[in-house]
């Protein structure tokens, strides 16, 4: 491993007193909830990419097996993986997922770049520095813009791809305009001032979500806003509502040469499964599943079933290889 670890950021140690404060509070709820984060945490590793300390969370059983990259979307941090990689440790998978710069615990850019671009140099930068070769990506919402990004550069170090609530953006001029105005608006002018977390949830359950989520897992959603710099979320609304991104999505799936899994949510009026499912067509190797009784938020929403899915795709993946090796 070439990682050279550096020291923990001032947001991670910020969480850590909180969780510190949660479990003197002497509630049950609480006390769990601090505990349970506090011991995910110890697989927390941090290292300097491209001029700004990421975090990643690094766990499973060792290094020799299968290894996913989990890459969140917009405004999320790593924690809406935690179920996730929950299951695919104990199925003998490894799971690295790390915070974007500007989100999470990762630290915010100094020079203020928050293009798909530079996270996609990011993400291989990561790769690199952890020795990743021939591994699975699984990325959100916005996450599939930025492994995309990667995997044109990169095609030899991928195995499989598995893309959840993702599809093709049915796009004009008049969206491309005031579509960003809008998002920034809601997330950065609205919902970053709210300090209850009950009128986002209620904003999430409306929009995004189909299914009622674990009280622990609102808050951790929750915990996206604050953790998330306003200037990520400005740029990132700017870039996947533009005409050259959306227009170019179609030409990025048609060069992917591995199996691609292709996941939305049958209630998703964000990423709808019609425009997922033409996306898919777009991929010689793609598969699409539209899953019922789903939202935009299926990590949180149905944990089990997106973990199933990456589980079944990685194992699908590596039967090709090995038939093709035969």
């Amino acid at each position: 491993m070439n990682a050279k670890q550096q020291r923990p950021t001032a947001k991670f140690y910020a969480y850590q007193e909180k969780l510190r404060e949660l479990s003197q509070k002497g509630e049950r709820g609480a006390s769990e909830r601090a505990a349970y984060e506090s011991e995910m945490m110890k697989a927390s590793c941090f290292l300097e990419v491209n001029g700004v300390v990421h975090h990643y969370h690094d766990s499973g059983p060792g290094f020799t097996g299968e290894t996913v990259l989990l890459v969140h979307g917009w405004d999320c941090w790593w924690m809406w993986w935690h179920h996730i990689i929950r299951f695919l440790n104990d199925r003998g998978i490894r799971t690295v997922a790390y915070d974007l710069k500007g989100h999470g615990w990762s630290d915010n850019d100094p020079r203020n770049d928050y293009s798909i671009s530079s996270f996609a140099k990011e993400l291989g930068m990561l790769a690199d520095a952890l020795d990743l070769e021939n591994f699975h990506i699984a990325a959100f919402s916005f996450g599939p813009f930025i492994a995309l990004q990667y995997a044109t550069h990169h095609p030899d170090k991928i195995r499989s791809m598995i893309f959840f609530n993702f599809g093709y953006l049915e796009n004009n001029s008049f969206v491309e305009k005031v579509a960003p105005a809008t998002l920034n608006f809601t997330f950065n002018n609205l919902l970053r001032k709210v300090t209850w977390w009950l009128p986002a949830y209620v904003f999430a359950r409306l929009v995004l979500a189909r299914n009622t989520v674990l009280f622990h897992d609102v808050l951790i959603g929750f915990e996206s806003l604050s953790l998330c710099a306003p200037e990520a979320i400005e740029q990132s609304t700017g870039q996947i509502t533009s005409m050259e991104v959306t227009e170019s999505m179609s030409g990025l799936v048609e060069e992917l040469q591995v199996p691609v899994l292709f996941v939305a949510g049958d209630g998703d009026s964000i990423m709808t499964p019609e425009n997922t499912a033409k996306l898919a067509g777009c991929c010689s190797k793609g598969v699409f599943v539209n899953v019922p009784d789903c939202g935009h938020l299926i990590t949180l929403e149905l944990p089990d079933t997106a973990a199933g899915l990456i589980y079944e795709h990685i194992r699908y993946s590596v039967s090709q290889d090995d038939l093709s090796a035969s």
